[in-house]
C-alpha cells in the first residue's frame, strides 16, 4: 500500500506541478512565458541582483496577483475535495459533499450579513473571511447538537439535521438578498464563488488548515475503511466509532469553512473529485484522502484559470465554471456506475 501511495501520489504531484506552471504562464496581462518565469526566478536571493527589463507592474502581476491566486486555487480545491472525502467516509454516502451539513449556508449567512450592512472592512480584509468562517462552524455545532441523542450521532439523523439547518439558513440568505439594493451583486457574486481580488493573506489563512487537516484525516483513513462495514462491525474491530465520526466531521468542516470563507460557495469539487478517484482507484481511504487533496487542487486550478481567461478582461464566477464542468462529469460517472451495477446483477 505504501508503494501505491508513493506511486500514485508522485504521479499526481507531477501533474499538479505541470498545471501550476501552465496556469502561471496564462493570463490577460500579455506577459510571455519567458518573462513570467524570468520574474519568478529573479525572486530567488542569489539572482535578485542581476539586471532585468521588466516593469514594476509586470513584476507585481506575476508575484502578487497571479502566483498568490494560483496557490490559493490549489489550497481551496484541496480543502474542498479533502473535506468531501471525509464527509463521504463518515456518512457512508459517496453522494455527500462538504456542504451536506449546512456549512456553506452558515458561511453565506455571515458573509451576506456583513456585505448587506457595509461592514466588509470593519477589521480589514479579514472581515468577511473571519465572519464566514465563524458562522460556518456555528452551523456545524447546531447540526451536531440537533443530531446527538445519548451521546450518539446517527447517520440518518445527522444528514436530516444538516438538511434542516441548511434550509433554515438558506432562507436567511435569500431574505438578505431580497433586502439588499446597492450590494445585491456583491452578495450574489460571493455566493457564486470567486478568487478575484484575493492576496497572499488569504493564502496564509487557508494553508494552516490544510497542513493540519490532511494528516489528521489520513490518520483516520483505516478507520474510515472499516466504517464502510457498518458501525457495529467497525466497533468490534477496535474502531472508536463516535470519536472517529466527531473528529473527521470537525476537521472536514474546518477545511470547508476555511475554503468557503475566502472563495465563497464553490460546488462539485468535494463531490466529484473523491468520487472520481474512488471510481478509478477503488474505495481505500489511504489512497482516497491524499489523492483527493491533490486532485481537488488540480481541478480548482484549471477551473479558476478558465474563469479568469475565458472572457478576459471580464471574469466568470468560479462556481459557475465548476458546475458547468462538474455536473456533466458527475452525471457520466453516475451513469457508468449504474450500468456497472446492472451488469453485476445480470
Amino acid at each position: 500500500m505504501k508503494l501505491k501511495v508513493i506511486g500514485y501520489g508522485g504521479a499526481a504531484m507531477l501533474l499538479l506541478a505541470v498545471s501550476i506552471v501552465a496556469s502561471l504562464s496564462i493570463g490577460s496581462a500579455g506577459i510571455s512565458f519567458a518573462d513570467v518565469w524570468g520574474i519568478l526566478l529573479h525572486q530567488l536571493p542569489w539572482l535578485s541582483d542581476q539586471g532585468h527589463g521588466w516593469s514594476q507592474g509586470e513584476v507585481a502581476v506575476v508575484t502578487q496577483v497571479r502566483l498568490s491566486r494560483v496557490l490559493l486555487a490549489v489550497l481551496v480545491g484541496a480543502c474542498l475535495a479533502l473535506a468531501g472525502a471525509g464527509f463521504q467516509g463518515v456518512l457512508r454516502n459517496p453522494l455527500a459533499d462538504p456542504y451536506t451539513l449546512g456549512v456553506a449556508s452558515g458561511s453565506s449567512v455571515g458573509a451576506a450579513f456583513i456585505i448587506l450592512f457595509g461592514l466588509q472592512f470593519a477589521i480589514g480584509i479579514w472581515t468577511i473571511p473571519l465572519v464566514a468562517f465563524l458562522t460556518g462552524i456555528t452551523a456545524l455545532l447546531a447540526v451536531i447538537a440537533l443530531s446527538r441523542s445519548r451521546g450518539v450521532m446517527g447517520i440518518e439523523t445527522l444528514i436530516l439535521s444538516g438538511v434542516i439547518i441548511q434550509a433554515f439558513l438558506g432562507a436567511f440568505v435569500s431574505l438578505m438578498v431580497s433586502m439588499s439594493q446597492g450590494v445585491i451583486n456583491q452578495i450574489l457574486f460571493w455566493i457564486m464563488g470567486s478568487l478575484a481580488l484575493r492576496s497572499w493573506s488569504h493564502v496564509y489563512m487557508v494553508l494552516p488548515f490544510l497542513a493540519i487537516g490532511l494528516p489528521v484525516l489520513f490518520f483516520y483513513s483505516q478507520s474510515l475503511n472499516l466504517l464502510v462495514l457498518g458501525e457495529r462491525h467497525a466497533a468490534n474491530l477496535g474502531v472508536r466509532v463516535e470519536k472517529t465520526k466527531l473528529v473527521v466531521l470537525i476537521f472536514s468542516t474546518l477545511l470547508t469553512a476555511a475554503a468557503v470563507s475566502v472563495s465563497g460557495v464553490i460546488g462539485f469539487v468535494g463531490l466529484v473529485i473523491p468520487h472520481l478517484i474512488r471510481l478509478l482507484l477503488g474505495p481505500d481511504y489511504r489512497l482516497l484522502i491524499p489523492l483527493s487533496a491533490i486532485g481537488g487542487g488540480i481541478f480548482m486550478l484549471w477551473a479558476d484559470t478558465l474563469a479568469r481567461t475565458a472572457l478576459s478582461p471580464k471574469e466568470l464566477p468560479l462556481g459557475v465554471i465548476t458546475a458547468l464542468v462538474g455536473a456533466p462529469v458527475f452525471a457520466w460517472m453516475l451513469n457508468r456506475r449504474m450500468r456497472g451495477e446492472r451488469g453485476d446483477g445480470q
